[in-house]
């Protein structure tokens, strides 16, 4: 089978911060990105709009992406709540006709839907829904305690701060230093870039730490450390959910914490100020005490995503983190991502040595 070789939807929302699984895929798969559609930008580059990305092309129509060579297009904004914009349907149906595959991420299934699954099953096109969960997923049991394997989960101050990025910064490092390191996705972006993995904003509440268990426990095979993709933040009122089921779900030893250095409130409420983003040293307590009424487990380091402050802010925000929280700061991006190796490495000999 040939690889997939991607159209990514984005109309309207392709930037830094709106289309976060657009722009994953272009930094880990470039090679799979053939263009992207968002009709605003047409004529630009992803570099010009990303910073990243090179000369890719952003186009205006589903008919200029497939021309240039597209066998799939990928969804590559996840909205608030998931759900497919109307507008969208029919170039998706243009693309399925076309014998293209339609790769998406989005709460609503699209194979569920009678125009998109008659035209893939008239034009040999085909539907992949990565949020569908697995219909057998256990309650947890706490069967993560007991792999041998060092589990790291990432956690974060709100949604979207870089806790998936950060660790697949770390997991090359990782494996080139001799440690056997596995990353766990638990949501649409890192299930595209990885292959496999399960959603766990799209599973029923009451499975969500079971969800996170199974992967936690599947990664931890073979593996000296688990990286687990963290989701939310614990006081996030509509996702601290799926932030407390994946910490008790895979019982990190444990954790680290991700934060966007020039954000000052929670997610989508800017205005609200009882959703102020409180010091990274409450976050750390919180997590902390959290996670432990479960398992055993400390925040090791800091993970500061710096993507829109100049160089010398970027440098101070990571040294004032450190200094408050007496832990290890690094943009695992833009610097040195050592002292998080570091803070890794250390507390896998520590739990080797039991």
């Amino acid at each position: 089978m040939n690889a997939p070789r991607h159209l990514i939807l984005a109309d309207g929302d392709f930037g830094p911060m709106t289309s976060k699984t657009a722009n994953s895929i272009i930094r880990y798969q470039p090679d799979r990105v053939v263009a992207v559609l968002d009709r605003q930008l047409s004529g630009k580059t992803v570099q010009d709009v990303l910073g990243f990305g090179g000369d890719t092309p952003v186009v205006a129509s589903m008919a200029e992406g497939l021309a240039l060579g597209a066998n799939s297009v990928l969804v590559g904004i996840a909205p608030q709540g998931g759900r497919l914009p109307e507008a969208w349907r029919e170039w998706l149906r243009e693309a399925l006709e076309a014998g293209c595959g339609v790769v998406s991420g989005l709460h609503t299934f699209l194979a569920d839907d009678p125009l998109l699954a008659k035209a893939a099953r008239e034009h040999g096109g085909t539907i992949v829904d990565i949020r569908r969960p697995p219909a057998d997923l256990p309650v947890a049991s706490g069967l993560a305690k007991q792999v041998d394997a060092l589990v790291v989960l990432t956690v974060g101050t709100d949604c979207n701060v870089g806790k998936m990025t950060a660790q697949l910064q770390l997991v090359d490092k990782l494996n080139a230093s001799g440690v056997k390191t596995r990353f766990v996705p638990t949501g649409q972006t890192g299930m595209m870039i990885e292959g496999w993995g399960i959603a766990v904003d799209a599973v029923v509440a009451d499975f969500i730490a079971g969800a996170a268990e199974r992967i936690t426990v599947q990664g931890a095979e073979g593996a000296d450390v688990v990286l687990v993709e963290g989701q939310g933040s614990i006081n996030h009122p509509g996702y601290s959910g799926v932030t407390l089921g994946l910490l008790h779900g895979s019982c990190p030893d444990a954790m680290i914490l991700c934060h966007q250095a020039s954000r000052e409130y929670i997610g989508d409420y800017r205005n609200a100020s009882w959703l102020k983003i409180p010091p990274l040293s409450q976050y750390v307590k919180w997590y902390e005490e959290f996670g432990s009424a479960v398992h055993p487990t400390k925040v090791i380091g800091i993970a500061m995503n710096t993507y829109d402050l100049g160089e010398a802010a970027a440098r101070k925000a990571c040294d004032d983190a450190a200094r408050e929280t007496g832990l290890p700061c690094t943009d695992p991006v833009r610097f040195d991502p050592a002292p998080l190796i570091g803070a890794i490495a250390k507390a896998h000999a520590s739990k080797r040595m039991g």
